[in-house]
């Protein structure tokens, strides 16, 4: 049998489980990001989510998905009419962290589990953490942490920093400069959303930087990334993940080559089950799967997990379960924190062309088992 064909086997049984565990199946509202500008991110995460379910061929799971349109109120809507007429069991999907501040506190605050595969705000691991919420992705300022850390090792001493002005975008900063041990040559913070880059990269050019630490997610980065290499500044850049993930530098092209940036996963992790997920995400999509597929991918078999040895009625048992985090994550090793937030590797990266596609190839280890900042303010 094939690697991927055990993997299936595998889910399939563990699919065979969950059902004699819950047999009324349970119900799973997805509110996530399905057009604009952020789109790709919330599709990525979906088609993983529903990947994982189809490989573990299991009709206990009644997924509904809805677009938020990156609104909060549109969240907000969706999430009271999942929970109080679809009434739904689990929420997930979230891709923004303004939309998980707006949704998550009122949905567990109802008994609701959330389990985000993607927005980790800083506010929601601390003091704000709920035994009901689950972060299968990272805490916010993980991957800006292990850029800071890389920051360092490449002996950069002056770094330009910029990020959107909202919570993910202060939390990226806040975790770049927690580990860079430099000055700041300039601190800025864009309009979210924002497709015009040219003030900011003249300031940057001004700065005296010796490289530039830039967290733009989704369309913002392709903006950015673009204008950059055309502007002719030749600072080096650094970045988390998010700015150099593979839907995104298809769209960017040659002006990503060769930049370094960090991430919790990458398709050449080898681990049997990265190698089965990527050759079935292929396989199932027709292209390489994201840094948010495989969140979105995890994130289903956490549940499926869970759902293998506790019976979502009894909510306590249910949580243990999520706890016990008994899933092949396609990161490896992986574990909650007290605060239901990850502990794991943290990669650094270059982007590379395989062929005609741009894609990421690990060059390093940034931080090792990383739990978070703000686990020690987390009173559950």
């Amino acid at each position: 049998m094939t690697l991927k064909g055990k993997l299936i086997a595998g889910l399939a049984t563990l699919a065979l489980t969950a059902g004699m565990a819950h047999a009324e199946g349970v119900k799973v509202g997805m509110i996530t990001t399905l057009s604009g500008g952020g789109a790709g991110l919330g599709i990525d995460v979906r088609d993983g989510f529903q990947l994982a379910l189809k490989m573990a061929g299991t009709s206990d799971v009644e997924l509904i998905v809805e677009d938020d349109q990156q609104k909060p109120d549109i969240a907000v809507q969706i999430a009271d009419k999942m929970i109080q007429s679809d009434q739904v069991d689990v929420l997930t999907g979230i891709i923004w962290s303004n939309l998980a501040m707006a949704v998550v506190p009122a949905a567990v605050a109802q008994g609701k589990f959330y389990l985000s595969p993607n927005a980790g705000p800083s506010a929601l691991a601390g003091a704000g953490c709920d035994k009901n919420y689950f972060n299968v992705a990272w805490q916010n300022d993980n991957l800006h942490e292990a850029a800071g850390a890389y920051a360092n090792s490449a002996g950069y001493a002056n770094s330009f920093m910029l990020a959107p002005n909202y919570p993910a975008g202060t939390d990226a900063i806040a975790g770049y400069k927690r580990f860079y041990e430099g000055a700041a040559a300039g601190e800025v913070y864009t309009q979210l959303g924002q497709t015009d880059y040219a003030a900011e990269i003249a300031q940057i050019r001004n700065s005296g930087a010796d490289s530039v630490f830039f967290f733009l997610p989704g369309g913002m980065g392709i903006a950015f990334m673009k204008q950059y290499a055309e502007s002719g500044v030749d600072i080096p850049l650094v970045g988390p993940a998010f700015s150099f993930d593979q839907n995104i530098l298809q769209a960017v092209g040659d002006a990503a080559l060769g930049v370094r940036n960090t991430s919790q996963w990458n398709k050449d992790i080898d681990n049997p089950a990265n190698a089965a997920f990527v050759e079935a995400y292929q396989a199932e999509y027709g292209r390489l799967p994201s840094l948010y597929s495989s969140q979105g991918y995890d994130t289903a078999n956490l549940l499926l997990s869970a759902m293998a040895k506790a019976d979502l009625k009894d909510a306590d048992a249910f949580r243990a379960a999520l706890e016990a985090a008994d899933f092949a994550s396609v990161r490896g090793d992986f574990a909650f924190g007290p605060n239901h937030h990850p502990i794991q590797d943290i990669y650094v990266r270059e982007v590379v062309k395989e062929g005609d596609v741009y894609t990421n190839k690990i060059i390093g280890t940034a931080l090792e088992d990383r739990g978070d900042a703000y686990a020690a303010e987390c009173k559950m």
